[in-house]
Protein backbone atom coordinates (compact mmCIF):
# COMPACT_ATOMS: atom_id res chain seq x y z
CA UNK A 1 0.00 0.00 0.00
CA UNK A 2 1.22 3.45 -0.85
CA UNK A 3 0.80 7.02 0.80
CA UNK A 4 1.77 10.14 0.98
CA UNK A 5 4.79 11.13 3.59
CA UNK A 6 2.87 14.35 3.49
CA UNK A 7 -0.13 13.25 4.38
CA UNK A 8 0.94 10.91 6.89
CA UNK A 9 2.70 14.47 8.73
CA UNK A 10 -0.19 16.02 8.34
CA UNK A 11 -2.18 13.08 10.27
CA UNK A 12 -0.61 13.34 13.15
CA UNK A 13 0.25 16.85 12.88
CA UNK A 14 -3.91 17.00 13.54
CA UNK A 15 -3.96 14.60 16.31
CA UNK A 16 -5.15 11.54 14.18
CA UNK A 17 -3.82 7.69 15.36
CA UNK A 18 -1.35 6.64 12.74
CA UNK A 19 -2.14 3.41 11.02
CA UNK A 20 -0.01 0.50 10.90
CA UNK A 21 0.24 0.73 7.51
CA UNK A 22 0.73 4.35 7.25
CA UNK A 23 3.59 3.93 10.03
CA UNK A 24 5.21 0.85 8.55
CA UNK A 25 5.00 2.91 4.92
CA UNK A 26 7.23 5.63 6.76
CA UNK A 27 9.49 3.76 8.24
CA UNK A 28 10.43 1.61 4.96
CA UNK A 29 10.71 5.19 3.32
CA UNK A 30 13.23 6.21 5.86
CA UNK A 31 15.19 2.84 4.83
CA UNK A 32 14.85 3.12 1.53
CA UNK A 33 15.52 7.44 1.26
CA UNK A 34 12.18 7.96 0.17
CA UNK A 35 11.42 9.95 2.92
CA UNK A 36 13.77 13.13 3.12
CA UNK A 37 15.31 13.82 6.50
CA UNK A 38 13.03 17.27 6.66
CA UNK A 39 9.79 14.96 6.07
CA UNK A 40 11.25 12.71 9.06
CA UNK A 41 12.06 15.87 11.33
CA UNK A 42 8.31 17.13 10.13
CA UNK A 43 6.78 13.66 11.51
CA UNK A 44 9.24 13.64 15.04
CA UNK A 45 7.76 17.42 15.54
CA UNK A 46 4.11 16.40 15.03
CA UNK A 47 4.89 13.12 17.18
CA UNK A 48 6.16 15.51 20.08
CA UNK A 49 3.20 17.31 20.40
CA UNK A 50 0.53 14.76 19.64
CA UNK A 51 1.88 11.47 21.14
CA UNK A 52 1.26 8.30 19.72
CA UNK A 53 -0.90 5.40 21.58
CA UNK A 54 0.29 2.42 22.28
CA UNK A 55 -0.73 0.51 19.16
CA UNK A 56 1.47 3.10 17.44
CA UNK A 57 4.11 2.88 19.55
CA UNK A 58 4.23 -1.10 19.23
CA UNK A 59 3.69 -0.45 15.37
CA UNK A 60 6.42 1.46 15.02
CA UNK A 61 8.69 -0.38 17.00
CA UNK A 62 8.11 -3.01 15.06
CA UNK A 63 8.29 -1.91 12.34
CA UNK A 64 12.22 -0.24 12.84
CA UNK A 65 12.90 -3.65 14.24
CA UNK A 66 12.10 -5.18 10.66
CA UNK A 67 13.69 -2.82 8.93
CA UNK A 68 17.11 -4.42 8.85
CA UNK A 69 18.23 -7.90 10.33
CA UNK A 70 16.50 -9.44 13.26
CA UNK A 71 19.34 -12.15 15.22
CA UNK A 72 19.01 -14.95 16.30
CA UNK A 73 21.35 -16.96 18.81
CA UNK A 74 20.84 -20.71 18.19
CA UNK A 75 24.25 -21.65 19.01
CA UNK A 76 23.89 -19.64 23.08
CA UNK A 77 23.71 -21.92 25.63
CA UNK A 78 23.51 -19.07 27.97
CA UNK A 79 20.51 -15.86 28.31
CA UNK A 80 20.99 -13.03 25.72
CA UNK A 81 20.60 -10.14 28.06
CA UNK A 82 20.86 -6.56 27.81
CA UNK A 83 20.78 -2.75 29.54
CA UNK A 84 19.61 0.62 27.90
CA UNK A 85 20.13 3.71 30.03
CA UNK A 86 17.86 7.03 28.62
CA UNK A 87 21.14 8.90 29.01
CA UNK A 88 23.01 10.77 31.85
CA UNK A 89 25.52 12.95 32.57
CA UNK A 90 28.65 10.17 34.05
CA UNK A 91 27.22 7.47 33.18
CA UNK A 92 29.12 4.93 32.20
CA UNK A 93 27.51 1.95 33.52
CA UNK A 94 27.58 -0.39 30.20
CA UNK A 95 30.92 -0.73 30.37
CA UNK A 96 31.03 -2.20 33.59
CA UNK A 97 27.80 -4.33 33.98
CA UNK A 98 28.48 -5.85 30.56
CA UNK A 99 31.01 -7.61 31.32
CA UNK A 100 29.86 -8.13 35.10
CA UNK A 101 26.99 -10.01 33.63
CA UNK A 102 29.21 -12.17 31.06
CA UNK A 103 31.22 -12.95 33.76
CA UNK A 104 28.00 -14.37 35.70
CA UNK A 105 27.18 -16.46 32.94
CA UNK A 106 24.74 -14.48 30.47
CA UNK A 107 25.21 -12.96 26.79
CA UNK A 108 25.18 -9.34 26.51
CA UNK A 109 25.28 -8.19 22.83
CA UNK A 110 24.98 -4.45 23.43
CA UNK A 111 23.73 -2.44 21.01
CA UNK A 112 24.83 1.41 22.07
CA UNK A 113 24.15 4.72 20.93
CA UNK A 114 26.10 8.28 20.61
CA UNK A 115 25.80 11.18 22.57
CA UNK A 116 22.54 12.54 22.34
CA UNK A 117 21.53 16.13 23.19
CA UNK A 118 23.67 17.10 26.73
CA UNK A 119 24.18 13.43 27.45
CA UNK A 120 27.15 11.32 26.73
CA UNK A 121 27.23 8.13 24.26
CA UNK A 122 28.54 4.85 25.40
CA UNK A 123 29.64 4.44 21.27
CA UNK A 124 31.98 7.96 21.91
CA UNK A 125 33.79 6.80 24.66
CA UNK A 126 34.84 3.43 23.61
CA UNK A 127 35.81 5.38 20.35
CA UNK A 128 38.68 6.71 22.71
CA UNK A 129 40.04 3.37 22.80
CA UNK A 130 43.22 2.88 20.16
CA UNK A 131 41.51 0.42 17.54
CA UNK A 132 38.49 -0.58 19.07
CA UNK A 133 36.11 -1.28 16.82
CA UNK A 134 32.41 0.28 17.19
CA UNK A 135 31.07 -0.67 13.72
CA UNK A 136 31.92 -4.20 13.37
CA UNK A 137 30.02 -6.78 10.72
CA UNK A 138 27.68 -8.90 12.15
CA UNK A 139 29.66 -12.08 11.89
CA UNK A 140 32.55 -10.40 14.37
CA UNK A 141 30.21 -9.46 16.52
CA UNK A 142 28.70 -12.89 16.92
CA UNK A 143 32.45 -14.04 17.52
CA UNK A 144 33.13 -11.63 20.37
CA UNK A 145 30.02 -12.25 21.92
CA UNK A 146 30.91 -16.15 22.37
CA UNK A 147 34.45 -15.54 23.04
CA UNK A 148 34.09 -12.50 25.77
CA UNK A 149 30.81 -13.29 26.52
CA UNK A 150 29.79 -9.34 25.64
CA UNK A 151 30.33 -6.58 22.92
CA UNK A 152 29.40 -3.15 22.82
CA UNK A 153 28.61 -1.71 19.91
CA UNK A 154 27.34 0.31 17.73
CA UNK A 155 24.11 -0.19 15.00
CA UNK A 156 25.28 -1.96 12.09
CA UNK A 157 23.92 -0.63 8.53
CA UNK A 158 21.89 -3.94 8.96
CA UNK A 159 20.02 -3.62 12.55
CA UNK A 160 17.32 -1.03 12.77
CA UNK A 161 18.94 1.19 9.87
CA UNK A 162 15.49 3.47 9.87
CA UNK A 163 16.26 4.12 13.53
CA UNK A 164 19.63 4.93 13.08
CA UNK A 165 18.89 7.46 10.81
CA UNK A 166 15.60 8.60 13.02
CA UNK A 167 18.08 9.18 15.97
CA UNK A 168 20.34 11.15 14.08
CA UNK A 169 17.69 13.49 13.29
CA UNK A 170 15.99 13.38 16.36
CA UNK A 171 19.50 14.56 17.93
CA UNK A 172 19.44 17.86 16.09
CA UNK A 173 15.90 19.22 16.19
CA UNK A 174 14.91 19.23 19.23
CA UNK A 175 12.57 16.15 19.26
CA UNK A 176 14.80 13.86 21.64
CA UNK A 177 12.36 13.93 24.89
CA UNK A 178 9.44 12.09 23.32
CA UNK A 179 8.06 9.15 25.11
CA UNK A 180 6.99 7.14 21.93
CA UNK A 181 10.09 8.00 19.87
CA UNK A 182 12.56 7.31 22.31
CA UNK A 183 10.33 3.71 23.34
CA UNK A 184 10.84 2.84 19.92
CA UNK A 185 14.28 3.73 19.15
CA UNK A 186 15.33 2.19 22.55
CA UNK A 187 13.35 -1.03 21.43
CA UNK A 188 13.86 -1.41 18.14
CA UNK A 189 17.70 -1.82 18.50
CA UNK A 190 17.21 -4.00 21.49
CA UNK A 191 14.70 -6.60 19.36
CA UNK A 192 16.58 -6.87 16.52
CA UNK A 193 19.60 -8.27 18.90
CA UNK A 194 17.29 -11.07 19.77
CA UNK A 195 17.39 -10.82 23.15
CA UNK A 196 15.70 -12.85 26.04
CA UNK A 197 15.90 -10.00 28.47
CA UNK A 198 16.39 -6.43 29.00
CA UNK A 199 16.74 -4.13 32.11
CA UNK A 200 15.77 -0.07 31.39
CA UNK A 201 17.72 2.34 33.41
CA UNK A 202 15.12 5.28 33.26
CA UNK A 203 16.57 8.29 34.65
CA UNK A 204 15.09 11.81 36.09
CA UNK A 205 16.55 15.03 37.50
CA UNK A 206 18.38 17.63 36.22
CA UNK A 207 20.72 16.25 34.08
CA UNK A 208 17.95 13.78 32.08
CA UNK A 209 15.70 14.25 29.20
CA UNK A 210 12.55 13.02 31.67
CA UNK A 211 13.90 15.76 34.57
CA UNK A 212 10.55 15.55 35.97
CA UNK A 213 9.83 11.86 38.05
CA UNK A 214 6.43 11.42 36.59
CA UNK A 215 7.76 11.55 33.00
CA UNK A 216 9.89 9.12 33.81
CA UNK A 217 7.53 6.85 35.38
CA UNK A 218 6.20 7.42 31.95
CA UNK A 219 8.39 6.53 29.64
CA UNK A 220 9.72 3.36 31.75
CA UNK A 221 5.67 2.34 32.00
CA UNK A 222 6.05 2.55 28.14
CA UNK A 223 9.19 0.61 27.43
CA UNK A 224 7.89 -2.09 30.02
CA UNK A 225 4.95 -2.29 28.23
CA UNK A 226 5.41 -1.82 24.52
CA UNK A 227 8.92 -4.71 25.24
CA UNK A 228 6.30 -7.13 27.25
CA UNK A 229 3.75 -7.07 24.22
CA UNK A 230 6.50 -7.71 21.85
CA UNK A 231 7.37 -10.71 23.87
CA UNK A 232 10.70 -9.18 25.30
CA UNK A 233 10.81 -10.26 29.09
CA UNK A 234 11.74 -6.38 30.90
CA UNK A 235 12.54 -4.44 34.33
CA UNK A 236 13.08 -0.78 34.91
CA UNK A 237 14.74 1.09 37.27
CA UNK A 238 14.29 4.85 37.94
CA UNK A 239 16.96 6.31 38.63
CA UNK A 240 18.44 9.75 40.19
CA UNK A 241 20.00 12.19 37.59
CA UNK A 242 20.50 15.15 40.12
CA UNK A 243 24.17 14.73 40.12
CA UNK A 244 26.34 13.49 37.47
CA UNK A 245 26.37 9.62 38.14
CA UNK A 246 30.20 9.48 38.31
CA UNK A 247 33.14 12.01 39.21
CA UNK A 248 33.72 11.90 35.69
CA UNK A 249 32.26 13.09 32.43
CA UNK A 250 33.80 12.90 28.84
CA UNK A 251 34.64 10.20 26.81
CA UNK A 252 38.31 9.00 27.61
CA UNK A 253 37.76 9.84 31.03
CA UNK A 254 35.20 8.20 31.70
CA UNK A 255 36.57 5.01 30.63
CA UNK A 256 39.24 5.51 32.53
CA UNK A 257 36.62 5.78 35.41
CA UNK A 258 35.35 2.46 34.16
CA UNK A 259 38.71 0.46 34.05
CA UNK A 260 39.43 1.87 37.57
CA UNK A 261 36.08 0.39 38.71
CA UNK A 262 36.45 -2.85 37.23
CA UNK A 263 40.48 -2.86 38.64
CA UNK A 264 39.32 -1.67 42.18
CA UNK A 265 41.66 1.37 41.68
CA UNK A 266 38.57 3.95 42.55
CA UNK A 267 34.70 3.46 42.74
CA UNK A 268 32.48 6.23 42.80
CA UNK A 269 29.39 5.51 45.39
CA UNK A 270 26.51 6.09 42.91
CA UNK A 271 27.91 4.71 40.14
CA UNK A 272 29.01 1.71 41.97
CA UNK A 273 25.17 1.48 43.81
CA UNK A 274 22.87 1.54 39.75
CA UNK A 275 25.87 -0.59 38.02
CA UNK A 276 25.12 -3.95 40.84
CA UNK A 277 21.39 -3.32 40.90
CA UNK A 278 21.00 -3.36 36.76
CA UNK A 279 23.08 -6.19 37.34
CA UNK A 280 21.37 -7.92 39.67
CA UNK A 281 17.89 -7.14 37.77
CA UNK A 282 19.60 -8.98 34.35
CA UNK A 283 20.72 -11.74 36.19
CA UNK A 284 17.35 -12.58 38.11
CA UNK A 285 16.15 -11.60 34.27
CA UNK A 286 18.06 -14.55 32.59
CA UNK A 287 17.57 -16.80 35.26
CA UNK A 288 20.89 -16.97 36.53
CA UNK A 289 19.73 -15.77 39.86
CA UNK A 290 16.38 -16.56 41.75
CA UNK A 291 16.10 -12.76 42.87
CA UNK A 292 17.78 -9.09 42.22
CA UNK A 293 19.35 -9.50 45.30
CA UNK A 294 20.81 -12.59 44.86
CA UNK A 295 22.96 -11.61 41.15
CA UNK A 296 23.90 -8.60 42.94
CA UNK A 297 25.57 -11.09 45.12
CA UNK A 298 26.71 -12.69 41.80
CA UNK A 299 27.88 -9.25 40.76
CA UNK A 300 29.91 -8.38 44.02
CA UNK A 301 32.15 -11.71 43.40
CA UNK A 302 32.59 -11.08 39.22
CA UNK A 303 34.07 -7.69 40.68
CA UNK A 304 36.27 -9.42 43.44
CA UNK A 305 37.95 -12.24 42.06
CA UNK A 306 38.88 -10.08 38.60
CA UNK A 307 36.62 -12.15 36.52
CA UNK A 308 34.53 -9.00 35.39
CA UNK A 309 38.00 -6.89 34.14
CA UNK A 310 38.98 -9.87 32.12
CA UNK A 311 35.91 -9.88 30.57
CA UNK A 312 36.20 -6.58 29.67
CA UNK A 313 39.78 -7.06 28.44
CA UNK A 314 38.59 -9.60 26.02
CA UNK A 315 35.99 -7.47 24.59
CA UNK A 316 38.65 -4.47 23.84
CA UNK A 317 41.21 -6.92 22.66
CA UNK A 318 38.91 -9.15 20.17
CA UNK A 319 37.58 -5.80 18.95
CA UNK A 320 40.97 -4.32 18.01
CA UNK A 321 41.57 -2.39 20.69
CA UNK A 322 44.99 -2.85 23.01
CA UNK A 323 45.75 -6.27 24.14
CA UNK A 324 47.66 -4.64 27.94
CA UNK A 325 44.76 -2.06 27.89
CA UNK A 326 43.23 -2.76 31.28
CA UNK A 327 46.64 -3.10 33.02
CA UNK A 328 48.04 0.24 31.42
CA UNK A 329 45.07 2.83 30.53
CA UNK A 330 46.99 5.55 30.56
CA UNK A 331 49.13 4.45 28.17
CA UNK A 332 46.44 3.85 25.94
CA UNK A 333 43.53 6.86 25.93
CA UNK A 334 44.03 10.10 24.53
CA UNK A 335 45.15 13.00 27.10
CA UNK A 336 44.13 16.66 26.97
CA UNK A 337 46.96 19.25 27.09
CA UNK A 338 45.67 21.24 29.14
CA UNK A 339 44.34 20.57 32.87
CA UNK A 340 43.42 23.03 35.78
CA UNK A 341 41.09 22.71 38.82
CA UNK A 342 37.79 24.92 39.03
CA UNK A 343 37.94 26.27 42.59
CA UNK A 344 34.65 27.28 44.06
CA UNK A 345 33.41 30.93 44.82
CA UNK A 346 32.01 30.07 48.05
CA UNK A 347 33.17 27.73 51.02
CA UNK A 348 30.74 25.53 52.20
CA UNK A 349 28.99 21.67 50.92
CA UNK A 350 27.33 21.09 47.70
CA UNK A 351 23.46 21.44 48.10
CA UNK A 352 22.22 21.00 44.64
CA UNK A 353 24.15 20.76 40.90
CA UNK A 354 22.59 21.71 37.40
CA UNK A 355 23.31 18.43 35.99
CA UNK A 356 22.32 19.35 32.42
CA UNK A 357 24.91 22.44 32.11
CA UNK A 358 27.79 20.01 33.06
CA UNK A 359 27.32 18.25 30.27
CA UNK A 360 26.71 21.19 28.01
CA UNK A 361 29.86 22.25 29.55
CA UNK A 362 31.88 19.08 28.05
CA UNK A 363 29.53 19.38 24.40
CA UNK A 364 31.28 22.99 25.08
CA UNK A 365 34.30 21.67 25.32
CA UNK A 366 34.12 19.38 22.44
CA UNK A 367 33.56 16.43 23.85
CA UNK A 368 30.14 16.52 21.96
CA UNK A 369 28.00 16.78 19.17
CA UNK A 370 26.51 20.58 18.30
CA UNK A 371 25.71 19.22 14.94
CA UNK A 372 25.05 15.76 14.22
CA UNK A 373 28.37 15.65 11.65
CA UNK A 374 30.28 16.98 14.05
CA UNK A 375 33.87 15.35 15.11
CA UNK A 376 34.11 14.77 18.87
CA UNK A 377 37.26 15.00 20.99
CA UNK A 378 37.83 12.35 22.97
CA UNK A 379 40.27 13.57 25.32
CA UNK A 380 38.56 16.64 26.79
CA UNK A 381 36.08 16.09 29.75
CA UNK A 382 35.39 17.00 33.79
CA UNK A 383 36.90 14.51 36.65
CA UNK A 384 36.85 14.67 40.17
CA UNK A 385 33.55 16.44 39.97
CA UNK A 386 31.74 17.54 43.63
CA UNK A 387 28.93 14.82 44.80
CA UNK A 388 25.90 16.86 46.53
CA UNK A 389 26.92 16.73 50.33
CA UNK A 390 30.94 17.12 49.45
CA UNK A 391 32.24 19.89 50.96
CA UNK A 392 34.05 22.70 48.40
CA UNK A 393 36.42 26.33 49.21
CA UNK A 394 39.76 26.45 48.87
CA UNK A 395 41.25 23.68 49.46
CA UNK A 396 38.31 21.58 48.09
CA UNK A 397 37.61 22.16 43.76
CA UNK A 398 34.53 21.79 42.38
CA UNK A 399 36.08 19.51 39.67
CA UNK A 400 39.25 19.26 36.55
CA UNK A 401 38.78 20.54 33.42
CA UNK A 402 40.44 18.75 30.89
CA UNK A 403 40.58 21.52 27.52
CA UNK A 404 42.25 21.89 24.68
CA UNK A 405 43.30 25.48 25.89
CA UNK A 406 43.02 28.01 28.32
CA UNK A 407 39.61 29.57 26.60
CA UNK A 408 37.85 26.60 26.00
CA UNK A 409 38.82 26.18 30.42
CA UNK A 410 37.88 29.32 31.26
CA UNK A 411 34.35 28.74 29.33
CA UNK A 412 34.00 25.15 31.00
CA UNK A 413 35.02 26.68 34.63
CA UNK A 414 32.31 29.35 34.43
CA UNK A 415 29.70 27.01 33.10
CA UNK A 416 30.55 24.71 35.67
CA UNK A 417 30.58 27.54 38.92
CA UNK A 418 26.86 28.20 37.81
CA UNK A 419 26.43 24.91 37.87
CA UNK A 420 27.22 24.32 41.53
CA UNK A 421 24.67 25.89 44.17
CA UNK A 422 26.78 25.94 47.78
CA UNK A 423 24.69 25.75 51.58
CA UNK A 424 26.48 26.72 54.58
CA UNK A 425 25.80 23.17 56.23
CA UNK A 426 25.63 19.81 55.01
CA UNK A 427 22.80 18.41 53.08
CA UNK A 428 21.89 14.72 51.90
CA UNK A 429 21.70 13.40 48.61
CA UNK A 430 18.45 12.36 46.58
CA UNK A 431 17.87 9.06 46.66
CA UNK A 432 19.16 6.96 43.86
CA UNK A 433 16.95 4.26 43.07
CA UNK A 434 13.40 5.97 42.87
CA UNK A 435 11.20 3.12 41.75
CA UNK A 436 11.36 -0.20 40.06
CA UNK A 437 8.97 -1.27 37.50
CA UNK A 438 8.74 -5.36 36.98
Amino acid sequence: MSFLPQEIIRNKRDGAALSADEITFFVQGLTDGIVTEGQVAALAMAVFFRGMDEAEIVALTQAMTRSGDVLTWPEADAPILDKHSTGGIGDNVSLMLAPIVAACGGLVPMISGRGLGHTGGTLDKLDSIPGYKTQPDLATFRKVVAEAGCAIIGQTGDLAPADKRFYGIRDVTATVESVPLITASILSKKLAAGLSGLVLDVKTGTGAFMADPADAHRLAESLVTVAKGAGLPAAALITDMNEPLASAAGNAVEVQNAVDFLTCRHRDRRLEKVTIALSGEMLRLGGLSPTAEAGEEMAWAALANGAAAERFQKMVSTLGGPADFVENPERHLPKAPFARMVGSASTGYVEAIDTRAIGVAVVTLGGGRRRAEDAIDHAVGVTQLAAIGDEVGPDHPLALVHARDEEAFADAAHAIRRAYRIAETPVSANPLIVERLQ
